[in-house]
């Protein structure tokens, strides 16, 4: 589906304190592991600057120097500044963590824009997975007060039909955001794991994603904790697009959990779905599980929020609501509600515990 041109809107997530705090820390590292020379700041963390005042001017080369197969943190904190690049963290790279030293997390921001479209200089084009921004595939990963962008201009190329252009793509387990926000279009947010049957955890605390189709999708297990979704107003009276397109796996009980989010949008009233099921490669086992807790639903959200995709039906996907207000909000038959008894299966914790107890829950 190719979506209408969308104007951008660029608002920083509402967490100023919280924001102040992380950059205050950061600086407080970056200035200590300059003072003390590279060879120091080498052994588990350093500093990128686009002005050549850190250990790197680009986010990549800091990556690149993290050591293979590395059982600790390394903290590589990136100061103000935007930064132009293809990001791509492998596998044998776990425990990084990004950590943006601007004032708040519009301050630093890691973008690029190629599309599923956009033609490789080899031949073919990128692909949806191909067009991410930043790839993460290293475990334990975290990112606090920054942004990552896919700032693909629709407009700009009418002649890529193809428009899928993924901000942040994700592969692993015990991934954790902070205070980050997520730019784009159309698949903004790809949440995935290593394979089908196995889990990739995500937590998402006081974040801001935007886009308009399929924005946030994939078959990983993804809790967004006191978050802000906003859609982009696409110019459509009745149709501006899709928050989720779940691919969870048939064995897995937990997809994407909103909990205590808000949902928001400039688009017209009643004209956003909250999701759709999305089956990759025809594949009858991705029955999308979705749950919006306890969460505030702006007007532009449907009575009839669900829809289907590429043949597959909403109704046979594992889509619910528990306890939501706003405008958007209300309960028919089109709206299939979480019962009480169930409740406390469904909560943040049991999402993210796994097999491991893991729990990073603010």
């Amino acid at each position: 589906m190719n979506p209408l041109t969308a104007h951008r809107q660029l608002p920083a997530t509402a967490a100023p304190r919280r924001a102040a705090a992380i950059a205050a820390t950061a600086l407080v590292a970056a200035t200590a592991l300059i003072g003390f020379g590279h060879a120091a700041a080498a052994a588990s963390s350093s500093v990128v600057a686009k002005d050549g005042s850190g250990n790197y001017t680009t986010v990549q080369a800091a990556v690149n120097a993290v050591p293979a197969n590395n059982a600790s943190r390394y903290t590589i904190t990136i100061k103000a500044g935007t930064y132009r690049e293809i990001v791509n963290i492998p596998s044998n790279k776990p425990y990084i963590s990004f950590v943006g030293a601007g004032s708040s997390a519009s301050a630093v921001v890691i973008t690029y824009d190629n599309a599923s479209g956009t033609p490789k200089p080899g031949g073919g084009t990128y692909g949806t997975s191909g067009s991410a921004s930043v790839t993460i595939a290293g475990h334990d990963f975290t990112a606090s007060n920054l942004t990552f962008s896919n700032s693909f201009n629709e407009a700009g190329h009418p002649e890529i039909t193809s428009q899928q252009a993924v901000a942040v793509l994700t592969s692993t387990d015990r991934l954790t955001f902070d205070n980050v926000r997520f730019l784009g279009n159309q698949d903004t947010l790809y949440l995935n794991s290593a394979a089908t049957t196995t889990r990739g955890r995500v937590y998402l605390h006081a974040c801001y994603v935007e886009g308009d189709v399929d924005f946030i999708f994939g078959r990983g297990t993804a809790v967004f904790n006191g978050c802000q979704i906003n859609s982009l107003n696409r110019g459509s009276s009745s149709n501006n697009g899709y928050v989720t397109a779940a691919s969870t796996d048939i064995g897995n009980p937990y997809g994407f959990l909103f909990y205590r989010c808000t949902l928001t949008s400039p688009a017209a009233v009643k004209s956003v779905y909250l999701g759709r099921p999305w089956h990759p490669s025809g594949d009858p086992n991705a029955i999308g599980q979705v749950l919006y807790r306890e969460s505030t639903l702006g007007a532009h959200i449907k009575d009839a929020p669900w829809t289907d995709m590429s043949g597959f039906s909403w109704k046979d996907a594992r889509f619910s609501e528990y306890h939501d207000t706003g405008t958007g909000a209300s309960v028919n038959s089109n709206r299939p509600q979480l019962a009480d008894s169930q409740a406390a299966t469904y909560t943040p914790q049991r999402y993210l515990a796994g097999s491991d107890g893991w729990n990073p829950v603010q």
